[in-house]
């Protein structure tokens, strides 16, 4: 089944499928650039690493000395002497963890140099929200924007705060970033709402070389059809996260008009 709007599916940015989707776009677009690359470019997936711990929570930490006596066997206390009853009941609680994050993204390769050409990034959750998920990123970003290399960005989460601002603080749903080595620090910038298509748009190459076209809108509608994403969706709810009240009233108005809702 087909999904029921014209651009990005809200219902794909709920946690539940976000990371799916992002590993599943990542591969599709893989498999849609390299034939079209050969023979002089091809298309890597590359992982970043990094840990990190909910922002909102703090990690409880135990001294080494203190793990290991607790690890002993106590003695027994000598008879003569009273042992007070503890005055407070232990509960037991679940600590922050710290979370190891791996992260795909593309790299655009020259076959015979192996140099990379262009960087194909697509935003995760924890890119939009601060802490080391942001930090990794931007970091990595600024070090692409010093470099030769070219830099695709998309940004097609509602949630968080965009990496690149927007000229007299307007606002998008989405974004993509298309920045050319060369023309640095003018870049390409699609932003679009979520009545809009996602645009289609030049994959920046070496100057001169034919550049392909990405078609996102064309590669997440195939994904959400293979994915079965219609049986997993319950349209009667409301998209996670939230939506303006705006875009609320035309999603409600989509949907009764696909006969997904009454």
């Amino acid at each position: 089944m087909a999904s029921p709007f014209p651009g990005m599916n809200p219902y794909l940015e709920n946690p539940l499928f976000c990371s799916e989707i992002h590993n599943l776009l990542i591969a599709a677009i893989f498999r849609n650039l390299n034939p079209q690359l050969r023979p002089k470019y091809k298309v890597a997936i590359e992982k970043r690493v990094y840990q990190t711990i909910d922002e909102d929570s703090l990690l409880v930490g135990v001294a080494d000395v203190a793990v290991q006596s607790t690890q002993k066997e106590l003695s027994p206390a000598p008879a003569s002497i009273a042992v007070a009853s503890p005055s407070v009941e232990a509960v037991t609680i679940d600590l922050t963890m710290p979370e190891t994050v791996k992260e795909t993204y593309l790299e655009v390769r020259d076959v015979a140099t192996q140099e990379v050409v262009t960087i194909i990034e697509i935003l995760s959750p924890k890119n939009k929200r601060p802490g080391e998920g942001r930090n990794a990123y931007t970091k990595k970003r600024l070090q692409v924007l010093e470099s030769y290399t070219n830099l695709v960005e998309i940004d097609l989460l509602r949630d968080g705060k965009p990496i690149q601002q927007l000229q007299n603080n307007l606002q998008t749903d989405y974004r993509i970033l298309v920045s050319r080595a060369a023309k640095r620090p003018k870049a390409d910038l699609y932003a679009f709402n979520l009545p809009n298509p996602i645009p289609s748009f030049s994959l920046p190459l070496r100057e001169g070389d034919t550049e392909p076209l990405l078609d996102l809108q064309t590669l997440i509608s195939e994904l959400y059809d293979e994915g079965n994403y219609d049986l997993v969706i319950d349209y009667t709810q409301e998209p996670v996260p939230a939506i303006s009240a705006e875009n609320l009233a035309w999603v409600d108005a989509i949907l009764k008009q696909q006969e997904l809702r009454n």
